[in-house]
């Protein structure tokens, strides 16, 4: 007699419950997913979240296991190779992410949304559920109690459903994570940071982008910043991050622009006037809240992912490509245990959740970074000489954001090995002098960069700096 399929049920039907789903119909599962919210595909407007996210490494192998990684990427997703810092006075200026060939990738969040459905539906084992709202649930057994609000008739208002395993994927507020806070020792924190964001858009110019493509805008101002990412249409989807207390002292029109004429002139004109007061008044600033919990699974009955696991601010561009990685994550663990739920759910924990907190915590320097660092000599200084010691020693010093957004080394490690990093950094000041650092700056800044370093490389004593190392 063949075994019985197991049944899972996914709460959510986002970036992370929608891609787990067709991860887990490969392992022929069958798999119904639950979704407060109506198809996507058949809406007009998705209200909520933001528009547009930037995809890196770490998303795209993980939509490359259900066959869209290549499409994102080749056909779909706009590379950005660089940021492009404006500076107050209307200038601009270039800082390159990674070596030429790196990029991360400016995509729309509900297009991809609905192409991992359409590929959901490709399998007979998965089945959406879209309007069903989760009233209650009982992670022990487990058992899930559904409210759907696209009916009135009272004999199917209610679903009841009994899977052999839940995962909750619904977002930052999730309702499965708020069944398993009333679980002892489970720890959980949220911490709501004082700015907010708001959407604006930055219409095309003719039948062209305002502002060159292929770059992550930036307007770092110190306390608050506005970055814009291309969108498909050749607009741009402009991003303001400021205090609360700065969104609710610009009051009227005047006050607007008498803002943006201070801080953000050269962006006026491209947004236009009128738009910008139109766009500013009918939009609210949104809160950005930062999610850490630990367990994320109750024996082998449940699970909870993505967002609803640990919501990150969205300083380093990785909510959607942490997100995702999980799902590669949990793949581990089920071939791990050889698709035994209780044993496979404890290692995605104990593995996943300390490179979660530090992703979390990363997004939250990095927005200070981003607003501020990126004007600072020192900054510029420092990126030049990771670039600098990634292109000499390869294998031993890769930059903190390198290792974030190029690859898929874990998170907790990246931050160790910045700390490393750090206090390396010291050592070999001491061995080649401070002089002959800062000179990597001037001579890296020219595009005759590599006959240059090969020339900086000839005078440096390396033997001595990998003794420093210890590498």
């Amino acid at each position: 007699m063949p075994e019985k399929k197991k049944v899972v049920a996914i709460v959510g039907a986002g970036l992370v419950g929608s891609l787990e789903a067709c991860y887990l119909a490969k392992r022929d599962t069958e798999v119904h997913v639950y979704e407060y919210r109506g198809d996507i595909r058949q809406m007009e407007h998705v209200a909520g979240r933001s528009i547009n996210l930037a995809m890196s490494v770490r998303g795209l192998g993980a939509l490359a296991g259900v066959g869209l990684g290549e499409h994102v990427k080749q056909e779909y997703g706009i590379p950005m190779h660089s940021r492009m810092i404006h500076n107050p006075d209307g200038s601009t200026n270039p800082i390159p992410y990674g070596k030429e060939s790196q990029a991360i990738y400016s995509v729309g969040r509900r297009y991809v949304n609905e192409i991992l459905l359409d590929a959901g539906d490709k399998y007979e084992n998965i089945t959406f559920h879209f309007n069903h709202k989760l009233v209650k649930a009982n992670l022990d057994k487990p058992e899930l109690t559904f409210e759907r609000t696209d009916t009135d008739d009272a004999s199917e208002k209610m679903v009841v459903i009994t899977p052999d395993l839940v995962i909750g994927c619904d977002g930052a507020f999730s309702a499965v994570r708020k069944e398993m806070m009333k679980r002892p020792r489970f720890n959980y924190s949220q911490e709501y940071i004082p700015h907010a964001y708001m959407e604006l858009s930055m219409p095309p110019i003719g039948d062209d982008f305002s502002m060159p493509p292929n770059y992550l805008h930036i307007w770092p101002r110190g306390q608050f910043m506005m970055i814009g990412l291309p969108n498909q249409d050749k607009s741009f989807t402009v991003t303001l991050f400021m205090p609360t207390v700065t969104f609710e002292n610009i009051k009227d029109r005047d006050s607007l622009l008498h803002f943006f004429n201070d801080n953000f002139r050269d962006s006026i004109p491209l947004i236009g006037v009128e738009k910008l007061v139109s766009d500013f008044f009918s939009n609210r600033a949104l809160p950005l809240v930062s999610v850490k919990c630990f367990p994320y699974h109750v024996s082998s009955k449940s699970l909870i992912m993505g967002d609803a696991a640990h919501a990150m601010v969205p300083f380093y561009g990785q909510g959607m490509n942490c997100g995702m990685e999980d799902c590669l994550v949990l793949e581990d663990a089920l071939d791990k245990s050889k698709m035994d739920f209780g044993l496979a759910l404890e290692e995605y924990s104990n593995t996943r959740n300390p490179d979660a907190e530090a992703m979390c915590d990363l997004a939250m320097y990095n927005y200070v970074e981003m607003r501020d660092l990126v004007n600072k000599k020192s900054f510029l200084v420092r990126k030049k000489l990771d670039n600098f010691l990634h292109w000499l020693l390869p294998s031993w010093w890769v930059p903190l954001y390198t290792s974030v957004t190029f690859s898929r080394m874990r998170y907790h490690q990246c931050v160790s090995n910045r700390a490393w990093q750090d206090s390396a950094l010291s050592r070999i000041s001491s061995l080649v002098g401070i002089s002959s650092l800062v000179a990597v700056f001037f001579l890296a800044r020219h595009k005759a960069g590599y006959e240059a370093l090969h020339q900086l490389y000839s005078q440096i004593p390396i033997k001595a700096i990998q003794r420093a190392l210890k590498i």
